[in-house]
């Protein structure tokens, strides 16, 4: 069971106040009238703080949020009795060294430097330690606390409430440990492929990564918009309906009648580049599409059509849902928006073109054409205005490749000029670009084919499928399974392969896209995770235990330290999440998705379930393990398996 060592020092969890220590200098003389006013409201507010810590401490083990944030709730308490004139933010971390304790409140030193030389009681940092821990109000979710060096305040958690805690998730849901973040509404800007076009390998970071963050947000219970700013609008349609026209004079098409978009879009431009006469004629059909002219409006919307039914077959596998406003949804708001930032003295006139000028910047943005038509800063910037106008978006995160970055930079910079954004990153509304690198080939070179044309990405993803049913079948899974659960297995652990093998990595490196490494059922890969929950799912089935039942009436006790070791990184996940949501990096979730998965094995390894007189104990814990890989499957946009 889990006992205070006696290596920690034992203190009472609050002191109302303690009298001032003896003070050599005031021994042999009276002290001031003023001194003793000054002394009697110092501890009068110290007095009204602990009675306020006491009041926060009530309740507090039914705080939801991250372990950090409890902490730190406590850690406040604390703080507010032991230096009531000094405003701090609690600095909890998790220990390095586990042996010391899970948590640190690493405190005493920043408050000692604000309070030296000002006539304090204290005599350095250790003892802002020793009574930052002193005060520390009384709570059930800390079993032991232990100073060290210059004031570090060790924390040992206590093993019954960590049970308790994982205890009350299962009964109410995975949902109470979603963090809580300062902002109310998101739009993630992702996917965002070019009409015509093919998606190719970009897309597919882009979009695994964008639904991603999409999901954590969400988690989180931000409103999140999903937009795809598809590239529908531009000199190119010109070229594409006057070529359509040529080949279909009605104007009356489907996909199969253009075939293959891609070849379409590569013939009409070749017809572009070799034929001044089309060339005039592609020009003029952007005109008359801008003003609006039914025939030309209409040949758009059917080329749009025909490759919304391309990216739906990309989306429809890889699970993501987006709702498209593209170029052409904000191009009613450029000139109004180009007028607020000519009002505010942002655009000037260079070489025929107008520009806005970015400090630091060899070029400047530049906002409408040399021949007066606009581009895609005027987009962005229109884009902006009226996502932070319109849609009130407080956080908007776009998701591109690195190379964009500078043009973020400057669209941004721009957007702070202008004061739509806070100069303040810190503060909302805020805009982040997200890059991400290549996906490469074995070559090291960036990933096509041997045809050196980009890899369509339904192929790709259709043979992930492939080559996981394949896997299955040898196996020997086609003769235990039906084909729907055969089919189901191949797609949920093929296209969820690909997904983790790129948000594993941290986004802004390339990665080597590998089908043997990413399919392999050993070491950091989608397959061993979801072969892991497969193999959780098949320890509670084979119990015959039902666990509905056991949550309501069982009892989690962690008494064997791989016990502990698993429930604690359990309730860390929302810490996790909430680092992953401020970071925007998926890959943080991903680690510990695979740390989950090894701290389980330690802990099967050694513990027994099935059979044990802790069965039910451990296959609380067992369940609660699938429950948060669950949830982490979910955010990742993978579909878990239940058997294998």
């Amino acid at each position: 069971m889990f006992l205070v060592e006696k290596s920690f020092i034992s203190t009472p969890r609050l002191s109302l106040f303690r009298p001032l220590p003896h003070h050599p200098r005031l021994s042999f003389t009276s002290p001031s009238p003023n001194y003793i006013l000054k002394e009697a409201s110092r501890r009068n507010l110290q007095a009204k703080c602990a009675h306020s810590a006491s009041t926060m401490a009530d309740g507090i083990e039914d705080k939801t949020g991250s372990l950090k944030d409890q902490l730190s709730k406590i850690f406040e308490a604390s703080l507010k009795v032991t230096v009531p004139d000094v405003h701090v933010e609690p600095l909890i971390v998790a220990c390095a060294k586990k042996e010391f304790g899970d948590y640190q409140c690493n405190n005493a030193m920043s408050v000692w430097a604000k309070i030296k030389g000002s006539g304090t009681t204290f005599r350095g940092p250790q003892p802002v330690g020793q009574a930052i821990m002193k005060n520390i109000p009384e709570t059930e979710m800390i079993e032991s606390c232990s100073i060290a060096g210059p004031g570090f305040v060790n924390i040992k958690l206590s093993g019954k409430w960590i049970a308790k805690s994982i205890l009350k998730m299962l009964i109410d849901g995975i949902d109470i440990w979603a963090p809580k973040l300062p902002f109310k509404r998101a739009i993630v800007d992702f996917s965002s492929p070019n009409i015509a076009k093919e998606m190719h390998v970009g897309h597919l970071r882009s979009t695994i990564i964008g639904d991603t963050l999409a999901r954590m947000l969400e988690f989180s219970k931000v409103d999140v918009l999903r937009r795809n700013h598809v590239g529908d609008w531009g000199t190119q349609f010109g070229m594409l309906i006057e070529f359509l026209f040529e080949k279909f004079p009605s104007g009356e098409v489907n996909d199969q009648d253009i075939g293959e978009l891609e070849v379409f879009y590569k013939a009409s431009k070749k017809r572009f580049d070799d034929d001044t006469e089309f060339k005039e004629r592609a020009q003029q059909a952007v005109v008359k599409l801008q003003a609006g002219e039914e025939k030309y409006r209409k040949a758009w919307a059917q080329i749009c059509e025909i490759s919304r039914k391309g990216y739906e077959k990309v989306y429809q596998r890889l699970g993501v849902h987006l709702e498209e406003k593209g170029e052409s949804f904000y191009n009613p708001y450029i000139a109004d928006t180009l007028d607020l930032l000519r009002q505010k003295g942002l655009i000037e006139e260079s070489d025929g073109a107008q520009v806005i000028f970015i400090e630091g910047k060899k070029i400047p943005l530049i906002v409408v054409k040399r021949d007066g038509g606009f581009n895609y800063a005027s987009t962005d910037l229109a884009a902006l205005w009226y996502r932070l106008n319109e849609e009130k978006a407080e956080w908007i995160i776009y998701v591109t490749d690195v190379g964009q970055r500078e043009h973020f930079e400057m669209f941004f910079t721009a957007a702070k000029r202008a004061g739509w954004l806070p100069t303040n990153e810190s503060e909302y509304p805020k805009t982040s670009h997200v890059g991400f690198g290549l996906v490469l080939g074995d070559d090291g070179k960036r990933f096509r084919t041997r045809s050196t044309e980009v890899v369509k990405l339904v192929d790709l993803l259709d043979e992930a499928k492939t080559r996981c049913k394949a896997a299955l079948v040898e196996r020997g899974k086609a003769v235990e399974w039906t084909e729907e659960e055969l089919e189901s297995t191949a797609e949920a652990v093929g296209y969820g392969a690909v997904k983790y093998a790129d948000l594993k990595n941290n986004r802004l490196t390339n990665y080597t896209f590998n089908f043997d490494q990413m399919l392999n059922d050993k070491g950091n890969t989608a397959v061993y995770l979801l072969y892991a929950h497969a193999r959780i799912s098949s320890i509670i089935r084979k119990s015959g235990k039902d666990i509905e039942e056991l949550k309501k009436e069982g009892q989690l006790i962690l008494e064997k330290n791989e016990e502990r070791a698993l429930g604690l990184h359990l309730l860390q996940f929302a810490e996790v999440v909430e680092e992953a949501c401020t970071n925007l990096l998926p890959n943080v979730l991903c680690e510990y998705l695979y740390d989950l998965s090894e701290k389980f094995t330690s802990f099967y390894s050694v513990c027994q379930v099935v059979g044990s007189p802790e069965e039910t104990s451990r296959l609380l814990l067992c369940e609660a393990t699938a429950v948060v890989m669950r949830k982490c499957f979910h955010i990742l946009g993978i579909t878990p398996v239940y058997k294998i």
